[in-house]
């Protein structure tokens, strides 16, 4: 299994030789310039919510790799309004969980706005954990620190990935405290350096989670990772 990184909260993951994208960013990210996103053709996306900066590649990317696009049903109800068939959308909700082909996928809680592209309601942000084969990932979204997340701190995460730019999400600070409450030491930065708001230094930010004793992997863009 291997997570490559393709710049702000864009993520995609090799589960079993089945492929899932996160809040497809891609076209509209300057430090993705080079990511050529016909290549992209994931078997499932997950949108963590309907943000313009999380959702700008769905409709391509969705139509290239014919995904099952998973999102909270108020979200959903917006994808489908894009064109995308609807037994290729699946609209849930927070606590459930779905069956996939490569395990399970389970929505759980986060502290963000959500609203449609065009300003429309769009429900609330999402985050989700993911079960396949051995490991167990957290991928947070967009989310402010939160008493919530210590409720996944008996779910043996392996890799949690957690926004660390502040502004608009978690800051540095907060995402270490974050680490503690879900109780992951694998750690993999998201929302970060896109745009000046939300530039961080990596140096420092490595060096501030691993005197707290967790390991921050910031990843280039296009970068694998083993997981």
């Amino acid at each position: 299994m291997e997570a490559v990184y393709y710049g702000h909260s864009t993520v995609g993951l090799n589960l079993n030789n089945i492929e899932v994208l996160f809040d497809p960013f891609i076209t509209h990210n300057k430090l993705a310039a080079h990511v050529d996103l016909g290549a992209l053709k994931p078997d499932y996306i997950f949108l963590s919510h309907c943000h313009g900066d999380h959702v700008a590649d769905l409709v391509e990317v969705q139509r290239n790799g014919n995904s099952q696009v998973v999102s909270i049903v108020e979200s959903a109800a917006w994808v489908k309004k894009q064109g995308i068939a609807t037994d290729k959308v699946t609209g849930m909700n927070f606590g459930g969980t779905i069956s996939t082909d490569f395990g399970s996928a389970k929505m759980v809680y986060a502290l963000h706005t959500n609203s449609t592209p065009e300003g429309g309601y769009a429900g609330v942000a999402a985050g989700y954990v993911l079960k396949s084969g051995d490991k167990t990932i957290y991928f947070a979204g967009d989310t402010a620190l939160t008493l919530e997340m210590q409720l996944l701190a008996d779910q043996n995460l392996d890799w949690a990935f957690l926004p660390i730019g502040g502004f608009f999400t978690m800051d540095v600070e907060d995402a270490i405290k974050a680490a503690g409450l879900i109780n992951c030491k694998n750690i993999i930065g998201i929302h970060y350096n896109t745009f000046p708001p939300i530039e961080i230094n990596t140096e420092e930010a490595i060096e501030k989670f691993r005197k707290a004793g967790f390991n921050l992997h910031l990843l280039k863009v296009g970068e694998k990772i083993s997981l």
